[in-house]
Parts: structure tokens; C-alpha cells; sequence
């Protein structure tokens, strides 16, 4: 970590790449790289640039200013948006080629409506198979496909793909809804739509239910090294986590038994012991609610923190190790290196890994480790 640097993720965008490459030759299919929300807190930048290097065919985010950004970037790959704003005007996006998933009658007229001479916007039609979120119900499909035909007949649309979302509910569940895409593919060609893509599986259905991935995935949680499984590690998929975050001691206090520790003294001292105290808090996206449980690293030997995490810091019980001001802690990273990983934070704070790694803020300076 370098000199005067206060908390720190560093991102190895080689491990993302070849994530990427991993991940397209277990699937044999066209890949997406989801790289919304600041690419999971990795950068959607440095993230786009190694998905891309590691085989990625498209890019995909939640909503047009990311997408936007993207462009204003230089990231020229095919990229798609499928989040909106009611009445949001696509007309700026569609000029740089950004194409938009289209969930209702609506949204179809708003992408129309940003088509030029010559240059149709492109749309993937996103259907309904039972997540209950966004996406064209079964009912408004007949409806919807057929404008959408008409605006690709007259140039004003290019229908790129059909996709959907699955409920990682389980094998039954994820089938039946795989059925009810096939439903609705079979709806769209009868009024003449061939798009070239379908995508449905995510990570978790990429991996683990092969009839899912339609010759088309879109990954987002797998590229970025991290499991979407219980019971399977990122080393059992042949990942490796691409984000390791570390701090240094700000200070070290050698306490008497029965010294309480933080907020609320949650955590008091069995006996003489050492305090370390680490630059890193709820405001950095270190979950209050990993307090007494979340695992840290330093100097090789695990231990955990003691008391409540605080917005800007929190506290480790190191006993007699030697621990100096200055020494690295890790919070999380590769644990095939030795130190936690993001899914043991997770377990503590009672969420999923995802949260963990996109949560972290903006004071973390983010240091990209290239290959």
C-alpha cells in the first residue's frame, strides 16, 4: 500500500480477464459482461477493458448514464441498458450506439422515437418468465412483439435479442421459467422477429443449468471471481476474486482485562491484550452488522473484529501478537492467498457476496493491479 494511503481496493483486472476466459470456455457461448453499479465496485471502466481483453462479446449495465459513461470512456463494444426512467428520452444514448432492454409497449415507442435516418436503435425485448419485476407480460406480448416487427420492418428498430431473468429459486423453478421464455420466443417469431441473441442464465444458471444458456450469457457476479453458490467456492468454479481490500493499523493500544472496546462496549477484554485499531468503517461499506464477527488478516494471522464497526474504523483483539502501526489488514481478497474472502464477510453480516463488494465507497482508493 503506498505511503500515506489510508484504506485501499486493489483490483486485479488480469483475474477478471481470465474469469471471463474461464467462464466462456465452460459455457461455449456468446458472453455478456455485466459491469453495472461501477462494475460490482470493481470500476466499470478497468472492468469493461478486461472483459473485453478476456473474450467478452458485449457489455451490459443497469441504466443509461452508466451506459454513457461507458462511451464517454472510449469503451466502443456493443452495450445495453435495461433500466429507465418513466418517460426518460433515449435519444442521447441511441446516438453512440448504446442499445436498451425493452420491457413495455412504452419503453418500444421511447426507443422508436431516438431513431435517426438510417440508424435504427437497437432493442433486446426483455419478456416476463415470473421474477415479478420488469419485462413484457405474457398478456402484452402479442401486442408488443408486432409493433416491434412493424418499427423493425420501417427502420426504426434493429431487434437484437430476446433475454429474461431467472429467480435462482432452484433447478424446478428456473426449468419452468426457461419454458415460459421458450413461450415467448415462440410468440415473437410468429409475427416475424428472428433476433440473433437470447439470453437468460446469469452466473448461477450459466454454471449450473447448461440448457439455460441459449448460446448467450450474462454474467455479472462469475467475472469478478465470486460464487453465487452455497455450497461451491470461487476456487471450486475455477474463479479467482478480483478485489482484495486492505488497510493499514492506524494504532495500536496495549488495554487491562475488562477494557471495552467501541460503541456500547459490546466487546470487553478477557484480559491484558492488544488493540489494533483499523481505518476502515460503515461508511466505506464495511457492513455494522459483520461487528464482533467480520474475519481480518494481519501479518498472516487471522482474527476478528472486536466490538461494534463504527462509520470510519473498528477494532481487533490481536492478544500478544506483535502488531504494529503501519502493518496490512485485510479484510477480504483471493483466500487461496491466505486472508478472508468476500462471501466469510457476507456469512457475518447476513447477506450475499455481491453486496459486499459493491458496497464499497468512494474514500476506498481503488488501485488497479494489470497483469
Amino acid at each position: 500500500m503506498p505511503t500515506g494511503m489510508l484504506r485501499e481496493a486493489v483490483i486485479d483486472t488480469g483475474a477478471i480477464e481470465a474469469n471471463v476466459r474461464h467462464l466462456r470456455r465452460l459455457t461455449d457461448s456468446e458472453l455478456i459482461a455485466v459491469v453495472k453499479a461501477d462494475g460490482y465496485g470493481h470500476g466499470a471502466v478497468r472492468t469493461a477493458r478486461a472483459a473485453i481483453a478476456g473474450g467478452a462479446a458485449r457489455l451490459a449495465v443497469a441504466d443509461v448514464h452508466e451506459a454513457l459513461a461507458l462511451r464517454r470512456a472510449g469503451i466502443t463494444a456493443p452495450l445495453l441498458a435495461w433500466l429507465h426512467a418513466p418517460g426518460a428520452s433515449f435519444a442521447e444514448a441511441a446516438s453512440v450506439d448504446v442499445e436498451f432492454g425493452i420491457s413495455s409497449f412504452d419503453q418500444l415507442l421511447q426507443a422508436s422515437a431516438a431513431a435517426a435516418v438510417d440508424r435504427p436503435v437497437g432493442v433486446h425485448l426483455k419478456i416476463e418468465t415470473g421474477l415479478g419485476r420488469n419485462g413484457i407480460a405474457p398478456a402484452e406480448w402479442g401486442m408488443v412483439f408486432a409493433e416491434a416487427a412493424r418499427l423493425e420492418r420501417i427502420g426504426k428498430l434493429r431487434v437484437i435479442g430476446l433475454f429474461s431473468h431467472l429467480a435462482n429459486a432452484g433447478p424446478e423453478a428456473d426449468r419452468a421459467a426457461l419454458k415460459g421464455f421458450e413461450r415467448g420466443v415462440i410468440a415473437a417469431a410468429s409475427v416475424g422477429l428472428q433476433p440473433p441473441l437470447r439470453h437468460l442464465a446469469a452466473t448461477e444458471a450459466a454454471i449450473g443449468l447448461p440448457e439455460a444458456r441459449l448460446g448467450c450469457v450474462r454474467v455479472g457476479i462469475g467475472i469478478y471471481g465470486l460464487s453465487p453458490f452455497a455450497d461451491r467456492t470461487s476456487a471450486d468454479l475455477g474463479l479467482r476474486p478480483a478485489m482484495r481490500l486492505h488497510a493499514p493499523v492506524a494504532a495500536v493500544r496495549r488495554v487491562p482485562a475488562g477494557q471495552g472496546v467501541s460503541y456500547g462496549y459490546d466487546y470487553r477484554t478477557a484480559r491484558e491484550t492488544t488493540l489494533a485499531l483499523i481505518p476502515l468503517g460503515y461508511a466505506d461499506g464495511v457492513p455494522r452488522q459483520a461487528s464482533g464477527r467480520g474475519p481480518v488478516v494481519i501479518g498472516g494471522q487471522r482474527f476478528t473484529v472486536a466490538g461494534r464497526i463504527a462509520m470510519d474504523q473498528f477494532v481487533v483483539d490481536v492478544g500478544d501478537t506483535p502488531v504494529a502501526v503501519g502493518d496490512e489488514a485485510v479484510l477480504f481478497g483471493d483466500p487461496t492467498l491466505g486472508v478472508p474472502s468476500a462471501t466469510e464477510w457476507a456469512e457475518a453480516a447476513g447477506t450475499i457476496n455481491y453486496e459486499i463488494v459493491t458496497r464499497i465507497g468512494p474514500r476506498v482508493h481503488r488501485t488497479e493491479r494489470t497483469p
